[in-house]
């Protein structure tokens, strides 16, 4: 069997979702009645957000014709070669049917895993980059990892028929940082299926076929898995080595030491469409019937002995940023906690831990690898598994003494603390190159190196990772009209003035509220955290105060007025220490109330002071 398979790379909103779409189209994987736009991405956020968040594999049939796209004019024994003028050693015969294993990929840095798990199932991929845009952050990101893993690349510039498109400086940016020949870049239009199908030609060309080794014992790969009622873990695999065994035959889980059932196989049309086997070199998926998601890990090896040698897996990914989740209904603790386990199948860079808050009551400490990741695993979490969830502001790790903590505002005292920097790669038109340089300095950014890549220029600097959670990534996008591209990647823990900033109401530390603060910063922090509360608390029969303090020391103060009742209203006329009397009998049920009275924060009031 003539496989190929690949993966489709790019940085967000190159228009890789769309040139799949032309793919289905081509080789009749989808009818054309049932082909919508983005028919890989099949979450509802993705289609809300028009970006791809989950990898999508898909298998589609091509049959190649050795009579079109002829451009070698030397090519005179068509047995022999192909219509590129490459030699078809690893070709059965001129006119052949292949099968595509096509994975589709996100582009936004958050979901780079996602990326690096679809690269080690395939042997090549396809490098897009959009016509009007030239190379950005996460193509330079995606094409170096590729090539670390010896896959091989073909060049495509996408959105040709674009009339701003800029395909020469598109060229010579390919040439210069991959080190292309500009004859090996081809250019396709996934809107209108201009040259998709010589792309479709040129991949059965240009990538490898795997090495079919089917009489070795199973060893398949995990590259993700989802859960089934019915059928329990599915695992989305790539055969290695052997061939699955027959239905209802036990598989084993080398990494977790677990075992199941093969209960179905088949392969994604993208539906999952059941069939009588999968053999060395083929992507599809396997229904083990474990109904314990925790026992079927990404990147674990499965086979049908524990005799077998595990596969290398994947590097252990490590979570960046942490935000407390909280049920708002405490008796969804459990749905909760179900939710998260099931969850984490899907998207095996999520990791959680139980926390407890006087605040909130009990939820999870949640690790993500960026804020969108964050935000989406929050949307898909409220809309998947229809849990209602409270989020806590986010925060990053920080060495406390020597240990790293994932939430060290919870210390009441600390003498040392280190916070994580990263390396920032950004690349923006050379017109917003000051307000984007202005802003990172903001950010307590350092300045490493700048490259030009004609009208596009990289800046390279580092900057500690809790300037970047907050807020920094809107603000770029915002001086920079939306052309910059970020990339980044942590490099160490470094020493660091920062304090914990403790939110007070009524003398009452509200714990989910504290954070640790750059020194210099943390006064303007507390003013800011004051005054939102000061708006979203409901007032009381009696003043409250609203503080800031670091340690004992109080930096910032607001207080919110009491409702007041006009005591006098029912006097008419008589002396005036009849009015003082009812004032002063007023005024000490005040100072009685405020001393056994108690402020509630209510669920909204957190909602709005987190989302600021």
């Amino acid at each position: 069997m003539n496989i190929r398979n690949f993966s489709i790379i790019a940085h967000v909103d190159h228009g890789k979702s769309t040139l799949a779409d032309r793919f289905l189209e081509i080789t009749g994987t989808v009818p054309k009645d049932k082909l919508q736009p983005q028919l890989l991405d099949s979450l509802a956020l993705e289609r809300e957000r028009g970006i791809t968040i989950k990898l999508a594999p898909v298998r589609l049939k091509y049959e190649y014709r050795n009579s079109k796209y002829e451009t070698n004019s030397n090519v005179q024994n068509t047995k022999d070669k192909n219509s590129f003028g490459f030699r078809a050693s690893n070709l059965e015969f001129a006119d052949s049917e292949y099968t595509l294993n096509l994975i589709d990929t996100p582009g936004h840095v958050d979901f780079s895993y996602e990326v690096s798990r679809a690269l080690a199932a395939v042997e090549g991929a396809v490098l897009l980059v959009d016509a009007t845009q030239g190379i950005q952050a996460q193509t330079l990101a995606h094409g170096l990892a590729a090539l670390e893993q010896n896959l091989t690349l073909i060049p495509v510039i996408n959105k040709i028929d674009l009339p701003n498109a800029d395909i020469e400086n598109c060229q010579r940016q390919l040439v210069d940082t991959f080190g292309f020949a500009e004859d090996e870049i081809l250019l396709v239009s996934g809107k209108t299926g201009q040259g998709v199908e010589k792309l479709l030609e040129e991949i059965t060309v240009k990538i490898p076929a795997p090495k079919q080794e089917i009489d070795k014992p199973l060893k398949a790969l995990i590259f993700d898995s989802f859960f089934d009622s019915f059928k329990g873990v599915i695992a989305q695999v790539r055969i290695v080595e052997g061939q699955t065994p027959p239905d209802q035959s036990q598989i084993v889980f080398l990494g977790t030491k677990a075992s199941g059932h093969v209960l179905e196989t088949g392969f994604f049309a993208p539906q999952l469409t059941p069939n009588k086997g999968l053999k060395a070199g083929e992507i599809g998926y396997i229904a083990t019937g474990i109904k314990e998601p925790d026992l079927v890990k990404v990147g674990d090896t499965i086979s049908s002995s524990f005799e077998t040698e595990a596969l290398p897996g994947y590097k252990e990914v490590k979570p960046m940023v942490f935000v407390g989740l909280f049920p708002i209904d405490s008796d969804e603790y459990f749905e909760l906690k179900e939710a998260l386990a099931k969850f984490r199948l899907t998207d095996p860079a999520f990791s959680y831990v139980p926390e407890q808050s006087d605040a909130l009551g009990a939820g999870f400490r949640c690790g993500f690898l960026g804020l969108l990741h964050a935000e989406v695993v929050q949307e898909r979490l409220s809309g998947e598994f229809n849990v209602d969830l409270l989020a806590t502001a986010p925060s990053v790790e920080y060495m406390v003494d020597g240990e790293i903590l994932t939430n060290p505002s919870a210390l009441s005292t600390f003498h040392s603390i280190r916070e994580p920097w990263v390396k920032l790669r950004i690349f923006v038109p050379q017109t917003y190159i000051g307000p984007v340089m202005e802003l990172v300095q903001d950010k307590r950014g350092k300045f490493l190196n700048m490259q030009h890549f004609g009208m596009q220029v990289e800046l390279l600097y580092e900057m500690p990772l809790a300037e970047m959670v907050t807020n920094f990534y809107d603000r770029l996008k915002s001086v920079s009209s939306g052309f910059a591209s970020l990339d980044w990647e942590l490099l160490d823990f470094r020493e660091t003035d920062a304090v914990k900033v403790d939110i007070l109401v009524s003398g009452e530390k509200v714990d989910a509220l504290s954070t640790i603060v750059y020194r210099p910063k943390a006064e303007s922090f507390g003013r800011r955290m004051a005054e939102k509360l000061k708006e979203v608390l409901p007032r009381q029969n009696f003043a409250i105060a609203v503080q800031a303090a670091i340690g004992g020391t109080i930096i910032a103060r607001e207080t919110i007025s009491p409702f007041r009742k006009d005591v006098t209203a029912k006097l008419y006329g008589g002396d005036r220490t009849r009015k003082d009397k009812l004032l002063e009998k007023q005024k000490k049920g005040k100072k009685k109330m405020k001393m056994v009275g108690r402020v509630e924060i209510p669920q909204e009031a957190f909602l709005s002071i987190l989302k600021s």
